[in-house]
């Protein structure tokens, strides 16, 4: 059989795309594959090669959340400019990997990704040899951690060195009143057990889809069948697998590597778009997110971003222009070319303080100006 080959991607010239097979659904909803996508410049204005990247000894991973899928050309584009190797993933039954009759972005336990998190990473260390910087949003951003943790615990090496991960507004906690993580998470336990397709009644909003998208004045252009404005039905088998994530999360994580997690100033719930609506997250909680921060082990910052939307790269322009400045000079430290990480320059000049979970570990949280 045929290895499959890199071809154009959907956002045009620049962007390739590679499938991932995972052969038969464990959920029952047939074949089932993931999809890489990997940012060559050079090739911008020329057809799609099957060409390994230019060895920079520096990549990174990107990893979306929930009701989304790799549309941020944007930031693919930046971390290329800056000599970086940029690949993100769309997982099983997302964006590009969603075929008809699929529930979107439904599995029963978060850690089945790990086949194709291990997929793209052995792809990504064949292309380019590299070092890789895990970045992951919302719910990507809870299944990263809680897949490094589990390589530690298994003392399973990934097949490319991981340096460094950056987490944009995690999904740390169930936001919410208290109930919904007490009595509701149990039931919701017993339901995603025994009907796990069981669709949950949640209050779906156009609010941080209004934010957003050009159709409704927002700056982004994006596929609204892999992002609806109010988002993907929630499963209840689906929700399951997400509290046992959050539970395993707040009983500690070790990852293994520093991390920096963005999150914005401050949450609004409403159902009512405005001015407030484009300058705050709209989905988390990010009290929760400061929170449940220090559970990931190991070095770890926390960067509040005012004025940043629930996917802060996707804020207005001069407030992702300031969480991009955040990020680069982050970067620098995790990833400086092919050597060792500086720990002196990963915390931003903030005095580490520690972390209320993992007393061995570093946790610093900043204020952002």
């Amino acid at each position: 059989m045929t290895s499959p080959a890199w071809h154009r991607d959907v956002l045009g010239p620049g962007f390739e795309a590679l499938r991932i097979p995972l052969g038969d659904d464990p959920d029952g909803e047939g074949e089932i594959t993931a999809t890489l996508v990997r940012c060559n410049p050079a090739e911008f204005d020329a057809p799609a090669a099957d060409a390994t990247a230019p060895d920079t000894g520096r990549a990174v991973l990107y990893v979306h959340g929930f009701t989304d899928y790799f549309f941020q050309r944007h930031l693919a584009e930046h971390f290329t400019a800056r000599g970086v190797a940029f690949y993100a993933l769309d997982l099983r039954k997302c964006g590009r990997s969603l075929r008809p009759g699929q529930t979107p972005h439904f599995v029963r336990d978060l850690a089945v990704y790990d086949e194709e998190l291990t997929g793209a990473l052995a792809r990504i260390h064949a292309d380019t040899g590299a070092r890789v910087l895990l970045m992951g949003h919302s719910t990507g951003g809870l299944i990263l951690p809680l897949w490094l943790d589990r390589m530690r615990r298994d003392a399973a090496p990934p097949p490319a060195p991981v340096s460094g991960l950056v987490l944009n507004s995690p999904w740390f906690d169930l936001q919410g009143p208290p109930y919904l993580r007490s009595v509701g998470t149990v039931a919701v336990d017993v339901l995603g057990r025994t009907r796990p397709t069981t669709v949950i009644p949640t209050a779906l909003s156009e609010v941080y889809g209004a934010a957003l998208s050009a159709t409704h004045g927002g700056e982004w252009t994006y596929d609204l069948d892999w992002k609806p404005l109010t988002g993907f039905p929630v499963t209840a088998g689906w929700l399951r697998a997400v509290r046992h994530g959050h539970a395993r999360l707040h009983r500690g994580l070790d990852v293994g590597v520093p991390s920096l997690v963005l999150r914005s100033t401050r949450s609004v719930f409403t159902t009512m778009p405005s001015q407030a609506t484009r300058s705050a997250d709209t989905v988390l909680d990010v009290d929760q997110i400061a929170r449940w921060s220090g559970c990931l082990g190991g070095q770890n910052t926390v960067v509040p971003i005012d004025g940043a939307l629930h996917d802060v790269f996707l804020s207005s322009p001069g407030v992702r222009a300031h969480a991009f400045r955040v990020l680069d000079r982050w970067t620098d430290a995790v990833l400086p070319g092919a050597g060792s990480v500086d720990p002196d320059r990963i915390a931003l000049g903030a005095a580490p303080a520690p972390s209320d979970h993992h007393d061995s570990h570093e946790h610093t949280e900043e204020n952002a100006r």
